[in-house]
């Protein structure tokens, strides 16, 4: 059975960036890493002779330079955590109280969390600058200790670069070596960018879907004021990314093979969301809210039947989640021998 259902909002284009909070991998860049590593596109040639633009290979080259001298470490300093203040006030464009503040920041890294920067030399001053940072909880559920991922920053000038996925697989790296198994974290279901990068590129998949997690008066889109939301839930996805399986191995290992790394079998639901949310949520919340429900009532059924998201098909019309029987995922799921 599939439940297949066009979005009454849908639009030609792909869908334009959105930022949210929790998680933020509208920020992120896909695993394939930066466009300056990959074959020159026809844009780069000359349309007459067929030949390379050097305009273009010139700014290629800088991009490479800039990637190549992005280090990522620890944030410690005052002055490091300050800088991720910083970059949420810039990136996301949220009031204070939204803001995590370097006291969480302190007080997390005590409590056995810490906050992966990435880091690059700023021009001739030789100064760092941070222009990324993922940050990481301890969490506990019964016996299991995991890792839960509260928010990712990139800056704006070095989005779809490559950076974020530097940082979630160094954070991944990180939480192996502390001997953790899976890292959680959410995100907003309508996000189709999001959705890609989490359930594509890192491999995670999902079984729980929460309503109204952070309640209507949350900033679900912090790129719209908050009269233009009129009260949308903030309902999420929960991701489980399950570190040390055979395809979050493989894609650590293959991320610019990602697509060749789907899962192979026939989902049994897809579910579609609305091609253009952050334009639907300004120009029509009521349709916008209808669209929710539904999206919100398909997911809950496929859960509640033994279905899990591990999978998600770009479009710029009906954009949808895979959804599979459990059974077809043991393998993929199981530990890397």
């Amino acid at each position: 059975m599939r439940w297949m259902r066009q979005s009454n909002f849908t639009t030609e284009g792909s869908t334009k960036h959105t930022k949210s909070h929790e998680q933020y991998f509208v920020l992120v860049s896909v695993i394939r890493g930066s466009p300056a590593l990959s074959k020159p596109s026809s844009s780069t040639r000359n349309a007459d002779r067929g030949e390379e633009n050097p305009r273009n290979l010139r700014m290629m080259t800088k991009l490479d330079k800039k990637m190549e001298d992005i280090v990522i470490r620890e944030c410690v300093s005052l002055g490091e955590l300050d800088s991720c203040i910083r970059l949420q006030r810039e990136v996301f464009g949220l009031p204070d109280l939204e803001v995590s503040p370097q006291r969480h920041l302190i007080v997390s890294r005590e409590a056995g969390g810490w906050t992966l920067g990435a880091f690059v030399s700023d021009g001739e001053q030789e100064a760092e600058r941070l222009v990324g940072f993922v940050h990481h909880l301890a969490a506990v559920s019964g016996s299991e200790i995991f890792g839960y991922s509260h928010m990712m920053a990139v800056a704006v000038d070095y989005q779809n670069k490559g950076v974020g996925a530097r940082l979630k697989w160094s954070q991944r790296e990180r939480a192996l070596e502390q001997g953790r198994n899976r890292v959680k974290w959410t995100w907003d279901p309508m996000q189709a960018r999001n959705a890609y990068f989490n359930l594509n590129r890192l491999g995670v998949t999902v079984s729980s879907y929460a309503e109204n997690f952070y309640g209507s008066a949350y900033l679900t889109i912090p790129t719209l004021k908050a009269g233009d939301q009129q009260g949308i839930a903030s309902d999420r996805l929960f991701a489980d990314w399950r570190l040390r399986s055979r395809r979050v191995s493989a894609l650590a290992q293959h991320g610019s093979k990602a697509d060749e790394l789907a899962v192979s079998a026939t989902p049994a639901v897809e579910i579609v969301i609305p091609a253009e949310w952050t334009r639907l949520v300004k120009e029509d919340p009521p349709m916008a809210k209808i669209e929710q429900l539904r999206v919100r009532s398909e997911f809950q059924k496929a859960f509640a039947g033994g279905l899990v998201a591990a999978g998600f098909e770009r479009s710029s019309t009906e954009p949808r989640y895979l959804l599979y029987e459990s059974k077809d995922l043991e393998l993929m799921q199981s530990p890397e021998l």
